[in-house]
């Protein structure tokens, strides 16, 4: 059983191999904080650099605001803060966070679970925990804290006494679920998929799978928990050195759903069977890459011994997390998908099927933000997207962004959508004042688009309108 504790002086200095100085007898740290506006009394301060600011400058705002330690790479400036505090001086802040997180993990004896995949990780992972939550005192990262930083955070709270960390691994770059790994070391790895999330970094679908891998790293005697449906996991999973469990609906599998019965967006209903009996399914999350977030879920509820009952009642009750694929049901009918947390071609294209097995006779209205950070494949992406808009039955179509969002809009056009419903705006402003004049009482309305094009603005617009 794992108890709350906290971190004495010299144990974060063995850690972190930090030279100390200041009043560090008894002192204690049981919370860490990387951002002086949102200390709390007793916290350990870590002083970060990046790329827009550097936390050295606001050391001694954060013990003015109850920081009781700060590790810093540099003794801060006049006596006053060392004189208060313990302050830990290492060569590199985030380098030593990241050993502090490590030594957390592995003092806390919780099992950590930990996510990858181009697209569903924060779902998979908000169900995952949903579901062992139910026996378990869960933790799990939260918003989207799932890189160098933001994981070491969320595993500092361990400290609290937590029993299992449910976390996701974010990366657009090779390597980078590497040290993740390192510092987590999980028991359960969950692969959802590979898509062209980031292919700007990578160039091809198989160089993002193998910066995925990555997270088979040191698998003696882990779990994997691996799609089945996906070949570029599947030719990966099979050299991980631990356990292989997979989750799926079109190939075998450790977990698979059949007689799926998709509502649009009023959710899936569907049969799964398992290693541990069959259960029927009714999630509220739409769409076939949803059940597959589930799927995974469930494998590792099953991992953990999760009584299929409580799987199928946790299920039932799930929420989206915001903006991601959130119903929203304003007045005059009108539906509005939020969907714009973040998007990539496989996403969208996975939206624009939900849509076009909606079973309300409806108009459906997209506004697609441009989506970044692919490359040379951008355009030709876009295109495909634009195709798939108009298969879907999109009537009307508002673009957002550069020239791929144009492209896009063009593609639509080329395969059969109405010029006169397809417009372009530069920004997320420019469409979300379009918004009164393309929406018609009625209407479903998605609204996607990558994180950088800030689509929210046009939900907040909608909501608004028809509140």
């Amino acid at each position: 059983m794992t108890c709350a504790f906290a971190l004495s002086a010299s144990e974060i200095a063995q850690a972190a191999h930090a030279r100390v100085t200041g009043p560090a007898d008894g002192a204690a740290f049981s919370s860490v904080s990387t951002d002086s506006r949102a200390i709390r009394a007793g916290d350990l301060f870590v002083a970060v650099r990046g790329p827009r600011f550097d936390g050295h400058a606001f050391v001694g705002e954060a013990v003015t605001r109850g920081a009781a330690g700060v590790v810093v790479s540099e003794a801060p400036a006049g006596a006053a803060v060392a004189d208060r505090v313990p302050v830990f001086v290492v060569i590199d802040t985030i380098a030593a966070l990241q050993a502090l997180a490590r030594h957390v993990r592995e003092r806390s004896g919780a099992t950590v679970v930990a996510i990858t995949g181009s697209a569903g990780k924060t779902t998979t992972k908000e169900v995952i925990a949903a579901l062992v939550g139910t026996r378990f005192r869960t933790i799990r990262n939260h918003g989207n804290l799932n890189n160098h930083i933001g994981l070491p955070l969320s595993l500092m709270e361990l400290t609290g006494g937590a029993e299992v960390a449910v976390v996701e691994f974010g990366m657009n770059h090779a390597g980078e679920i590497s040290r993740l790994v390192s510092i987590a070391t999980p028991d359960v790895r969950v692969w959802t998929n590979v898509g062209t999330a980031h292919i700007e970094y990578f160039g091809s679908m198989e160089a993002i799978a193998e910066a995925k891998a990555e997270i088979l790293e040191g698998g003696e005697g882990a779990v994997l928990v691996a799609n089945a449906d996906d070949p570029l996991v599947m030719a990966h999973a099979r050299r991980f050195a631990g356990r292989t469990l997979t989750f799926g609906i079109e190939q075998p599998a450790t977990v698979r759903a059949s007689g799926i019965d998709s509502r649009g967006f009023d959710g899936v209903t569907a049969f799964v069977t398992t290693p541990r009996g069959s259960l029927r399914l009714e999630s509220p999350l739409a769409g076939r890459g949803h059940l597959l977030n589930v799927l995974a879920a469930v494998a590792v509820g099953v991992q953990f011994d999760v009584p299929l009952p409580e799987v199928a009642e946790r299920v039932r009750t799930l929420t989206p997390a915001p903006h991601r694929g959130e119903v929203l049901r304003l007045s005059e009918a009108v539906t509005v998908v939020d969907d714009c947390y973040n998007a990539s071609p496989s996403a969208l294209e996975e939206l624009l099927r939900t849509a076009a097995g909606d079973r309300v006779e409806r108009r459906r209205v997209a506004f697609l933000g441009e989506m970044l950070e692919l490359g040379a494949s951008s355009e030709r992406l876009h295109r495909e997207c634009g195709a798939a808009a108009a298969s879907a039955g999109i009537a009307a179509l508002v673009t957002v962004g550069g020239a791929s969002a144009r492209a896009l809009g063009e593609a639509a056009v080329a395969a059969g959508l109405d010029p006169a419903q397809v417009a372009h705006a530069a920004s997320s402003e420019d469409a979300a004042a379009m918004a009164s004049r393309v929406v018609r009482p009625g209407d479903l309305v998605l609204v996607k688009g990558s994180r950088g094009t800030r689509m929210e603005r046009v939900v907040e617009r909608l909501v608004a309108e028809y509140a």
